[in-house]
Order: structure tokens, then sequence, then C-alpha cells
């Protein structure tokens, strides 16, 4: 904290212990508004030149104010927008307007009641005839915000973020519309929105290290939850042939522009569908919010646009990377041959135990870079997918596709396997992977294969990140710019 702000504080608390001295409650409980500040101009608007102006009454946060001597101009600010005030002495009072004078600040909760008018620059203003302390700020706010080169700060002290930067306050309304139009979407056509556990027994859905805690009463460990895919199938086993949830999932990774460990991710199960249904769903879902949401299905992402109308490129992951590296990755089929072409192709990537690993690796390294425009990828190897169900014709690879939009990944989806005998087998080999270091490798889970043979009908699954979907709508290039409270390294002295 500067000098310059701890000596405004000191002030500011001398008017706090001033105002209590007078018997006024700087915190009042409650004030009656009329209407809010947007709610004002519409009202004005509406009477213009019918009569005598409406009377409300208005509350905000004080955000700029111009003093003349006898008389002063006030903007405020609510959650809707930003209305300005008119104090004049002889209309709201010598007292009133002495208090004001001398006990209000910028930051400052104000309500006021009066008449609207329209200035001479033509501004829809409220002639204050009262005016009441809401609520004394202690800190100035920030100033120059826009100019303000910590980044780091922004993210740590959202609050104020939102309070003076409409960009941030703009990209959070427009991930709150998207979450609203994604459920749209799916109740129309008749999905159930369900809760899954987030405490789990026994983690599963996703190749992700989990948070570890410990409920005390059972005396048993429990994990935050990497994914909600198991709990949603046990409910297409019980009948729910169409659900969805929105929820948080948490996984002990890395923090980066991309990755934050508690995101917030949809996963949507459909019975009797399969991966080819699940992309006709994607392309509609995303097509479909972005012209609800921002009126157009083409999107601008870091000076590129990205044309979301179905349908979308749909590549294997096999041809995606022959195209990219030269190499045919089914020609060449077990890990050591894979490696020996690797070497001969001249290239650089890091070594992984298994072929299905390092064909991912292949692909990560250089296709995914360069997926712009909305592409499906399909078709990926058996042993980084346990969940999902084989190709009948080439049974190293399963019907399983992620889909790529500006460059990022932004979800994942397969058939689902269905088989309790092959799931099974699935299991022992991520156990397998597992004793052998895999810190990411999927634990065995009894209690899903026991769900499994009671009879899972044909599945198409389907999980997508929300943070990167408002990235990608709301033109951000780091995922903490559309979580409100992302994950930060802890800071000396915070």
């Amino acid at each position: 904290m500067t000098t310059e702000s701890s000596d405004q504080r000191e002030q500011r608390l001398k008017k706090l212990a001033g105002l209590r001295a007078e018997g006024i409650d700087p915190y009042p409980a409650r004030f009656s508004c009329t209407h809010t500040t947007v709610q004002a101009m519409q009202a004005f608007v509406a009477h213009e030149g019918q009569g005598e102006a409406p009377v409300v009454r208005v509350a905000g946060r004080i955000m700029a104010l111009r003093s003349m001597g006898k008389a002063t101009f006030v903007h405020i600010q609510d959650g809707t927008g930003r209305l300005q005030l008119y104090l004049r002495q002889d209309h709201v009072g010598e007292p009133a307007y002495q208090f004001f004078g001398k006990s209000f600040d910028l930051g400052d909760f104000i309500g006021v009641e009066g008449p609207l008018f329209r200035t001479r620059t033509g501004e829809v203003t409220v002639d204050a005839h009262s005016l009441q302390m809401l609520s004394k700020a202690l800190r100035p706010l920030p100033e120059k915000w826009h100019g303000l080169t910590d980044v780091e700060l922004r993210y740590r002290q959202r609050y104020l973020d939102l309070l003076v930067n409409e960009d941030a306050r703009r990209t959070f309304v427009t991930r709150t519309r998207i979450v609203s139009a994604v459920r749209r979407y799916l109740d129309q056509r008749g999905f159930l929105e369900v809760e899954t556990p987030i405490l789990q027994p026994i983690y599963g859905g996703a190749a992700a290290r989990p948070f570890v805690t410990h409920h005390n009463v059972l005396d048993a460990d429990l994990y935050l939850r990497i994914s909600d895919e198991l709990y949603l199938k046990r409910l297409i086993i019980g009948g729910l042939d169409r659900v969805y949830e929105i929820g948080r999932d948490f996984r002990n990774e890395g923090i980066s522009t991309r990755h934050n460990p508690e995101f917030t991710q949809i996963e949507v199960y459909q019975a009797y569908a399969d991966y080819n249904d699940i992309m006709c769903m994607v392309e509609q879902i995303w097509s479909n919010v972005a012209r609800e949401v921002l009126g157009t299905d083409k999107l601008t992402y870091q000076d590129q646009t990205l044309d979301l109308t179905p349908p979308w490129r749909r590549v294997t992951i096999r041809d995606a990377i022959l195209e990219a590296t030269g190499v045919d990755i089914l020609q060449h089929d077990t890990l050591l041959a894979l490696r020996e072409q690797i070497q001969s192709h001249s290239l650089r990537m890091d070594v992984k135990p298994t072929w299905g690993q390092q064909v991912d690796e292949m692909f990560k390294e250089f296709v995914e870079p360069h997926l712009v425009q909305p592409t499906f990828v399909l078709d990926h190897p058996l042993d980084v997918s346990p969940l999902a169900k084989k190709k009948a014709e080439s049974p190293s690879l399963v019907e399983r596709f992620e889909f790529f939009v500006g460059g990022l990944e932004c979800g994942n989806a397969f058939s689902e396997l269905n088989d309790p005998v092959d799931q099974r087998e699935r299991f022992e080999g991520q156990r397998r992977q597992m004793a052998e270091g895999d810190e990411e490798a999927h634990p065995m889970d009894e209690d899903w294969i026991r769900a499994l043979e009671y009879g899972m009908p044909p599945t198409g699954g389907l999980g997508f990140g929300i943070d990167r979907m408002t990235m990608l709508y709301a033109d951000q290039s780091s995922i903490r710019e559309v979580i409100l409270f992302p994950a930060l390294k802890t800071k000396a002295g915070a």
C-alpha cells in the first residue's frame, strides 16, 4: 500500500468516526430503490415530453464527482450501468449538501431521490432532493486502472477489476449468457440436468491426477472429481436416456494460460447415439450459442476469424499426423516401430512409454497448434482411451474425437464402452501403467464394472470446458481472464 493510499484511508476513517459521533449510521441495512440506473434512464425516455418527469429512488457507488460551489455533479454506478446525479444546495437543502461535501468520497455508496431531467449536454440526470449514505468506503478506488500493467493484481483483487474495468464485466456477463444458452439448447431437446458427487471414493473418467481429501467421520480418503463421466453413465444405465451436468471438476496439474486446477465442464450423455451423433450435437451447440450470445457464428479470436457454421472439418488422427509429419501411425503400430520412424524423420518430442501415448504426443507437438478453424480429430489410440468403444475395423483405435477451435483443445467425446468384460481388461491395463509410474492412469473401479454388467445401451458422451469456450467467445487468450477467481501462486505477505 502506498503512503498516499494509507493517508487517504486514515482520512476516511476519521470521516467514519465523525459520522458515528453524529449518530449517523454509515452502513444502514437497506435502501428502497424504485429503479436501477438503466431503468431510471429508460423511464425518463419513455416519459420525455409527456408532462412531469418521473421521480426515482436510485442508489450506487460514486465513481466520479465534480463540484461547482453550491452544486455538484456525481456519477454513480450499479450493476446495470451509470447515472448522473445533480446535487444542488437549494434543492437538496443546505444541511444535506454540506453533509455530502464533508462526508462523501469516491467509492462510497449513496442513495438519492428526485425527479429526472436532461442536462444541456443531453445527459439524463437525477435532480436529488434527498440523499443518504449507504456505505462508507475506507480504501480509495484504483486510479488510471486501464493503464495498470500488474495483471496479477487484477486476478487477486477481482472485485476491483470488475468495479472499474468494463471489459472484465463484459467477459463475465458473456460467460453467464453462454452457460444459459447451452442449458436452453439441451433442455429444449429433452436432456435432464442432474448433479453427481464431487467427493468420490474412486476418481475416474479422465487421465489426470486428483486432489485428495479425508473424511474424518468415515476415516476414509476421498477425491475431488476429475470428471463426472462414470456417475452420469450410471444414470444412463438407470434409464435416464439424456442427461447432462455443468459443474466444477478438479485436476491436480499445473497452472497456465490454458489450465486452472479448478475448472467448469459440461458433460452430456445420450443413449442410442454414437460419436457421429455427438459431433453433430457439438456443431449445433457451439454455433447456436454463438448466434444467441454474440449475434453471429463467426468469432474473432486473437485477430483470427473462426467460422462455427456447421459442418466442421473432420479428420482422423492418423491422417492429421501423416500430413504434418509424413509418419503413418497405423503402418508403424508398435512403440518400437513408431520411435524408429520418429528418429528417421528427425522429429523432436518427448519419449512416451506406450504406442498410444507416443501418438498423442506427436499429435500435440505437430498438429494441435495448427488447428485454427473448428476441427474434429477422430479415432484415437485405444491405450489412451480406456472408456471408449473400439473401432470394429481397426481395433488399435477407438470411436473417439477431440475438437479444436482457435488452436485450443475444447472437448472430448466418444462412443461409450458398454462391454463390461472389455472394460475390466482396459482397467487392468491402466493398473499396469499406474504400477509403472503413470500418475494419470485410470484406477480400477469395480462398482462401475458392476453397473455395466446390468447393461448399458449404446451411448454417446461428450465433455467440453466452459472456460475455454468463454475464452473463444470473449476473445481472451488466458483462462484467468474468464475465471472470476483463478488459482495463483501464494504471494509473500498476501
